[in-house]
């Protein structure tokens, strides 16, 4: 699935490059809820595994790439951090 221009996977993507760092790697992870199943996704980023936010159902797992794109460049300082707002098609 090709990326959106401007998404926090290709900026997180782009601060890798320009500062020699490991590509990130999207590991998407779920959970059984009752009779449905949540949907994240974790960051790897020089072995440092950064989580999303939020869970998801099955029809946004790319929010949750993007979520968690986000809070690895927030954390690598290449982003503001924002107060969290719940995404749409979240389980929380």
């Amino acid at each position: 699935m090709a990326s959106r221009p401007n998404s926090w996977q290709d900026k997180l993507r782009d601060h890798c490059l320009n500062f020699r760092l490991e590509q990130p790697r999207w590991q998407d992870v779920s959970d059984r809820r009752g009779g449905r199943t949540a949907w994240s996704s974790i960051v790897v980023i020089q072995g440092r595994q950064i989580a999303a936010r939020y869970w998801y159902d099955g029809r946004y797992v790319e929010q949750a790439r993007e979520d968690a794109a986000e809070v690895a460049l927030q954390m690598l300082g290449a982003a503001p951090v924002r107060s969290p707002t719940q995404p749409y098609g979240s389980f929380e």
